[in-house]
C-alpha cells in the first residue's frame, strides 16, 4: 500500500428526474442560497386543458392542415412575403425561407399517399406557391 490515504469521493446526481419537488426546493435553496417561493402547479392534464385568458385569441383547431399553414406562413415570413408579428416588419431572410420550403419538401414525401385528397392538393398547391415565390426573391 501506499503512504497516501485514499479519502473518497462522493457524487451528488443534480439531475431532477426522478427527485420530488422538496428534494428539488432543497437542492436550489442549497445552491442559490435562498428560499424559493412556492409555486401553485397544475397536473399537466390540466395545463393542457387550461383556458385564454380575456386578452389572448383563441388559438385554432390543431390538425395537419394547420400544422403545413404555420410552417408555410413561416416561410413566407423569411421571403418578405408577410410581415413578421413580432416586429411588424417584412425582413427577407432567404436561407431559413429555403430551409423552411425544404422541411415542407421533405414532410411531403414521407407523407406521400397518407394524407386526404383535400390535404394532399394543398399541399401540393402550398409547396408550389413558395418554391416560385423563392425562385421570383432569390432570382
Amino acid at each position: 500500500m501506499s503512504d497516501t490515504e485514499d479519502k473518497g469521493y462522493t457524487v451528488k446526481d443534480r439531475r431532477f428526474h426522478q427527485v420530488s419537488e422538496e428534494e428539488k426546493t432543497a437542492v436550489t435553496e442549497e445552491e442559490t442560497g435562498k428560499t424559493a417561493a412556492p409555486e401553485e402547479e397544475a397536473a399537466p392534464e390540466e395545463a393542457w386543458d387550461a383556458k385564454s385568458g380575456p386578452d389572448e385569441v383563441p388559438l385554432p383547431e390543431i390538425t395537419f392542415s394547420s400544422f403545413l399553414f404555420s410552417l408555410s406562413t413561416s416561410a413566407f415570413v423569411h421571403l418578405g412575403a408577410v410581415p413578421d408579428p413580432a416586429s411588424g416588419k417584412a425582413d427577407r431572410n432567404l436561407s431559413l425561407a429555403k430551409q423552411t420550403i425544404d422541411l415542407l419538401g421533405l414532410l411531403r414525401e414521407k407523407t406521400r399517399n397518407n394524407l386526404s385528397r383535400e390535404e394532399e392538393d394543398l399541399f401540393d398547391h402550398l409547396l408550389y406557391d413558395l418554391r416560385m415565390r423563392y425562385i421570383k426573391e432569390a432570382g
